[in-house]
């Protein structure tokens, strides 16, 4: 079994409370970044009936507030892949692959 960051632990703990989904996957993609950065790219997929309800946008608010402390004390980057039981299902397990950070690169600097 891989150990958890404590970031990863304190991101599950806060979902799994607030919204007993039915899947919950979190990625630490921090490997990812340009820099030397750690515990500060995740990818969450979660699956959650309460989503039913919620267009994509209040998913993502619904993300953004349970994780308020978080996202301002060092993640940077956070991919969502936000489904209603009935999405997941159509989309068959599969999630779009995160594009390659480009923070702290010299990309359009000259």
């Amino acid at each position: 079994m891989e150990q958890r960051s404590i970031t990863e632990s304190i991101i599950h703990s806060k979902i799994e409370k607030n919204l007993t989904p039915t899947v919950l996957r979190i990625e630490n993609e921090s490997h990812m970044h340009g820099g030397s950065a750690t515990d500060s790219h995740f990818k969450l997929t979660v699956v959650c009936q309460s989503f039913r309800e919620l267009s994509r946008v209040k998913r993502h608010q619904c993300i953004y507030a349970l994780l308020s402390e978080e996202l301002s004390s060092g993640i940077h980057a956070l991919a969502l892949h936000l489904y209603s039981p009935a999405e997941w299902e159509k989309q068959q397990g599969n999630i779009p692959a995160s594009p390659d950070c480009q923070g702290g690169s010299t990309i359009g600097k000259e």
